[in-house]
């Protein structure tokens, strides 16, 4: 409890920021809806909130604020004042008032002032009462750091560890009172509320100076003791920061005369209530209104309860041809049958009554790591929850337990301890919505199939040849050596290559070279675009580029891998499938996906990958296949044609750009033609077009322009998916995985114009995806390769790598090219290229 960690004589006042918690809810929990559509995410987190608040806290005196509606005098001050936010979503917007209805039944006053916003209301009550009043300001806004006082605290009850902030902490902190908290805002600046700050100036400059000089009045008067380029920074944009000031600072004076009664708090209606929680689907929170875990016990008892029993005791009974939940836990597997659930030891796993029944578990994948005697079990016997999370909405990232049962929670009345319980409401809740949007299909065909193909593939692993990688390794530290010293000469110093901060300072500060690009923070940019950009300003930058080429392959490849083999000198990869968004799987822990394919140090990277004693690697990957799918889906004739025709696809369309015969075309003229290919299906425009083939914007445009004129079914293509995308907002694969895009209609430009290239670039890739997904179900159940012992170890992109026996390896190799190329039917061939050798270098060819 907050009260247990104050000192206090007087009862303490809540001050709740709610303008900041309802923002913050609304995109964090983007898909809570009440069953008619109505967004409750926003009303649902903050009543939770407050829930916890009075039954914890108990306080006597609470105020809820919102902002008020209209322009502040922030507004007047500064007309690009918040200007770059975009309205109040619509479904924001929408929870509002059933929220403020919510608070009043709560018993909580609750605040609004027109042209004021809920930070300075709260500076107002915090100035009034702070002087007898502990004040608890409960709020993720940072602009309310400035009112912290002896008697002042922040609480975040969201955050991570929910700690209360005091002064002494803040000063601990941040090395300077929260008195000048305006001043280093003014300073650094606050995208969120367009205040620019000023050029160049991040966190650690504003601290330091404050620390030196307690006021912008008092930095102003010391500017001659500044640093010259920081005297630089500071005087051009002096004026302006009293200003961003003003626009900081809260107002302590907004209110006269408001007494403690105004806060004070009334206990909450319990059937108002109820009724209201009912209203709005949220079926959980009941569980938090007082007295009401009482009757769950009562009400448990009448139905029988949980039933939790070990082996010894009341035995799991015959789950056979039921519709059971089952959860992995740390010790132990949790089952359910409807409301019931039992507890059974990991030594005797539950599996031969748990079959023929349908199983909802949250990862499948777990479950067949803790034991693969369940692989035993036909797949369909299974419903993976977090996969159809995922299928439903690709973008959410996190699929664990805890941030599906947040998710779901309102609407299935389970408490989170019986989590078996849970996963069979929740389980057969997703399976209906996958039903309803037409993805059960690609759940159980596609996605379902492919969980124990995974796991067998990390179980069997890679190997990997230990004397090529210390032989590489060393070659490599010898030239971070050589490149080290000709660095440090060019430099006429030593310093940390590694340390960006350190790299700037050399290159912009004492070799004097032309700064391109600021990061975020303000400080001068050395990243390898902008290196790149920079290749011909001094030779310098050239041998920075190659050290951190050589240091990425030391640090990431070289020296990690080895340590991560077994006892068999082999590497074993995880492989992600709910990673991202297009349907790609991801490789982690480590990361074999990126392993460098081409240029200098690809071919020798991949050398040091080898199959055991007696075998042979098979490499095979799809030729192009993004541009087949283009071609497939556009039905652009010079596409069809090129590929029907087995021709240089890149050589095709350099002769429409350059109106030449593909004879004529030179290497250059092709490397162009490849990079606009390319680049154009992952939303590439004119600007980094640019940058890629060192040309101007103007001949970029031009080139864009020419490519869509002559190949413009590629165009109309583009064009229908923008179309459907912005009707409907999402778009689909050909094997119908869909991608949310909320900002597809978005009022800001830039948001609409990435979600529009998010749709194109999904189409094709996210069908990509599907082909190779399904050659890996393809190539794991085919016979032909089953009998040649082949064993499939890696997955990268549009490629498989098998193991074989060597004198069978030919044989692989050519039914493994023609089971990936006739797994999906297009209107051109799906060409695959392959190759066998004694690492994968080899093989890959």
């Amino acid at each position: 409890m907050i009260r247990e960690k104050i000192e206090y004589k007087n009862e303490p006042v809540f001050l709740i920021d709610g303008s900041s918690f309802l923002y913050r809810a609304f995109y964090a929990y983007p898909d809570l809806k009440r069953s008619d559509g109505l967004p409750t995410n926003a009303i649902y987190i903050v009543i939770r909130m407050l829930l916890k608040i009075v039954k914890e806290e108990k306080p006597e005196y609470m105020g809820f604020f919102l902002d008020g509606k209209g322009p502040t005098f922030r507004h007047e001050l500064y007309i690009p004042y918040k200007a770059q936010r975009p309205g109040m979503p619509e479904g924001l917007s929408a929870q509002i008032e059933p929220l403020r209805e919510a608070v009043r039944i709560l018993g909580i006053p609750e605040y609004t002032a027109q042209g004021l916003e809920a930070d300075d209301l709260i500076a107002g009550y915090t100035e009034i009462f702070k002087s007898k009043h502990p004040v608890i300001i409960v709020a993720s806004d940072k602009d309310l750091k400035q009112l912290l006082d002896d008697h002042v605290y922040l609480w975040d009850p969201g955050a991570k560890n929910a700690e209360i902030l005091d002064c002494d902490g803040f000063r601990r902190e941040t090395g300077i009172g929260p008195e000048q908290w305006p001043d280093y805002q003014a300073l650094v600046g606050d995208s969120s509320d367009n205040i620019p700050g000023i050029p160049g100036v991040g966190p650690k400059t504003a601290l330091n100076w404050l620390k030196k000089f307690p006021s912008l009045e008092e930095l102003q008067a010391g500017l001659d003791e500044l640093k010259p380029k920081e005297q630089e920074k500071l005087r051009e944009h002096m004026d302006d920061v009293f200003l961003y000031r003003r626009l900081t600072k809260l107002k302590p004076d907004c209110l006269s005369g408001a007494g403690l009664e105004t806060l004070k708090t009334r206990p909450a209606d319990p059937v108002e209530l109820q009724k209201f929680l009912d209203e709005y689907e949220f079926k959980s929170l009941k569980n938090e209104i007082p007295g009401s875990q009482e009757l769950k016990h009562e009400q448990s008892r009448e139905k029988g309860g949980v039933q939790k029993a070990w082996a010894e005791k009341e035995e799991l009974p015959d789950c056979r041809g039921q519709i059971t939940g089952l959860y992995l836990g740390q010790d132990s597997y949790l089952v359910a049958l409807e409301d019931q659930e039992w507890e059974v030891s990991k030594k005797t796993p539950p599996i031969e009554k748990l079959e023929f029944c349908k199983k909802y578990v949250f990862s499948l994948k777990d479950l067949y790591r803790e034991n693969q005697d369940w692989m035993q079990e036909p797949v369909s016997g299974f419903f993976d929850i977090s996969l159809g999370v995922y299928l439903l909405n690709p973008e959410e990232r996190d699929y664990s337990f805890d941030r599906i049962f947040r998710t779901y929670a309102p609407e299935i009345a389970v408490h989170r301890e019986n989590r078996a319980v849970a996963a069979l409401k929740i389980g057969q809740m997703v399976e209906k919505r996958l039903d309803a949007a037409g993805l059960l299909g690609l759940m159980q065909e596609l996605e379902m199939p492919l969980v124990p193909v995974l796991c067998r593939m990390e179980s069997a692993g890679i190997g990997i040849d230990l004397a090529a990688f210390d032989n590489f390794l060393r070659q490599v530290k010898k030239s971070l050596d050589d490149l080290t010293a000709s660095i440090y000469s060019l430099a006429g110093k030593e310093f940390n290559i590694r340390s960006t901060q350190q790299t700037a300072q050399v290159l912009f500060d004492e070799l004097g070279l032309k700064a391109r690009r600021k990061t975020p923070k303000g400080a001068y940019s050395t990243s390898n675009v902008v290196l790149e950009s920079m290749r011909r300003d001094h030779d310098i930058v050239d041998l920075i580029l190659q050290y951190r080429t050589l240091e990425k392959l030391r640090s990431t490849y070289l020296e990690p891998l080895p340590r991560k083999v077994d006892v068999g000198g082999r590497l074993h990869t995880t492989f992600n499938q709910l990673a991202t968004a297009t349907g790609r799987l991801s490789s982690s822990n480590p990361n074999l996906q990126n392993i460098p394919i081409k240029g200098e140090f690809g071919p020798r990277m991949r050398a040091c990958f080898k199959p055991s004693k007696g075998k042979l690697l098979v490499a095979a990957d799809y030729s192009q296949i993004e541009l087949r799918i283009l071609a497939h889906m556009s039905m652009d004739p010079n596409l069809l044609q090129a590929f029907g025709g087995n021709e240089d696809i890149h050589r095709r369309t350099a002769g429409l750009l350059f109106d030449k015969d593909i004879q004529e075309v030179s290497q250059d003229e092709r490397r162009k033609a490849k990079t606009i290919n390319f680049g154009l299906l992952y939303g590439m425009g004119p600007q980094k077009l640019s940058r890629e083939l060192s040309i101007s914007m103007e001949e970029a445009k031009e080139f864009i322009s020419v490519y869509f004129s002559k190949l413009d079914r590629v165009r109309d293509f583009y064009q229908q998916i923008e179309e459907k995308a912005q009707e409907q907002g999402y778009v689909t694969t050909m094997a119908g995985r869909r991608r949310l895009l909320p900002d597809i209609n978005s009022r800001n430009t830039n948001m609409a114009q990435q979600a529009r290239r998010t749709a194109v670039n999904t189409v094709i890739q996210g069908s990509a995806a599907d082909v190779i997904k399904k050659a890996m179900l393809a190539v794991d159940s085919d016979s032909e390769l089953r009998s040649l012992g082949s064993v499939m170890v890696l997955q990268v992109h549009d490629e498989l790598l098998l193991e074989v026996d060597a004198p069978v390896a030919q044989k692989a190799g050519e039914r493994l090219a023609r089971v990936m190329a006739g797994v999906e039917s297009l209107e051109v061939p799906l060409l695959v290229e392959w190759g066998t050798g004694e690492n994968w270098a080899e093989a890959h060819g």
